[in-house]
């Protein structure tokens, strides 16, 4: 049997994630002061109390997200024998997954998403950028609509999430001719997404280049675990390969469902999404239904499993 730890991304954060579980788990709380220390502003308050509105910005949500993931992992470190052979995470959530396979250090990490966030957040200002998820269209008709509304803007398939949901990633004019251009193809929907810009696209290279500087700064340790490329659907195999593909991931596609099929298909059989919502649970259901899921998104799901453990 071979164990996953799958690590959330932007998207997921929601007020008063990490709450109970930093006041029933004395580890958990220690790691929300770790991030707000590192950082230098009070991580724990947006993910305590909000608002949401605060909370939903790239450069808050970013460092929120990997705290309150952090929090919830190290409960399950200290207090099970849980170990995983591989770990993953969407996006932003690679950075945990980093973490938890003992290639990056808490701080650095925490350090390195807020730099990220800030990075993307800018680029962000600095362009015009939109983005498009494309509901129940094959992946083919996608990259039609992709190539058919380009015309001469940016537009790119920015995320393979599961089979029926890609997201599209570009300027706000390409998004709309496409999301008209995928309704014609018979997609079932298009949602426009609630973000500051075209992420995982072109767009984001002014990002990527500071996040390199950023990545040349912290020390990368291959460690026991093994960590799969959201950009490539690879092991990473050396501290160069980890920069390279964290700074690849800001600027081009992000292949989740190619990471999870390829986990899958190397033996993986035991998922367990750590950190706040249930979104990867939901896009392995699509991905592959007989794979199980085990969600620790709270301090009530935790303490249950923990107890299932002890029966």
């Amino acid at each position: 049997m071979s164990i996953a730890f799958i690590f959330p991304g932007q998207g997921s954060q929601i007020v008063g994630m990490g709450k109970q579980t930093a006041e029933d788990f004395p580890e958990a709380k220690e790691i929300f002061q770790r991030a707000d220390e590192a950082v230098g502003w009070k991580v724990s308050q947006y993910c305590f109390e909000g608002p949401q509105d605060e909370l939903n910005k790239t450069s808050i949500s970013q460092p929120a997200i990997f705290a309150a993931s952090v929090a919830m992992l190290e409960v399950i470190k200290n207090r099970t024998a849980l170990k995983p052979d591989v770990t993953a995470g969407l996006s932003l959530g690679e950075y945990t997954a980093l973490y938890a396979a003992g290639m990056l250090s808490f701080e650095d990490a925490a350090v390195l998403v807020q730099q990220r966030g800030e990075a993307m957040q800018k680029a962000a200002e600095n362009s015009s950028g939109s983005m498009l998820s494309v509901l129940k269209l094959d992946e083919d008709k996608v990259m039609e609509v992709v190539e058919k509304a380009r015309q001469g803007d940016t537009l790119v398939a920015a995320n393979f999430n599961c089979p029926g949901q890609i997201v599209l990633s570009g300027s706000p004019e390409a998004c709309s001719r496409a999301a008209e251009l995928a309704s014609e193809m018979g997609a079932l929907k298009t949602v426009e997404l609630a973000v500051a810009g075209a992420f995982h696209s072109p767009l984001m290279q002014p990002a990527a280049d500071a996040l390199r500087e950023a990545l040349n700064s912290k020390e990368i340790v291959l460690g026991k675990a093994k960590v799969i490329s959201n950009a490539s659907a690879e092991y990473y195999s050396s501290a160069e390969h980890v920069r390279d593909g964290l700074c690849l991931q800001l600027t081009s596609s992000v292949l989740w469902q190619r990471c999870m099929e390829r986990l899958i298909e190397d033996g993986t059989d035991d998922f367990y999404e750590i950190g706040p919502g249930r979104v990867l649970t939901g896009l392995m259901k699509k991905i592959d239904r007989k794979q199980k899921v085990t969600n620790l998104s709270n301090a009530g799901s935790i303490k249950k499993f923990i107890e299932s453990l002890e029966d």
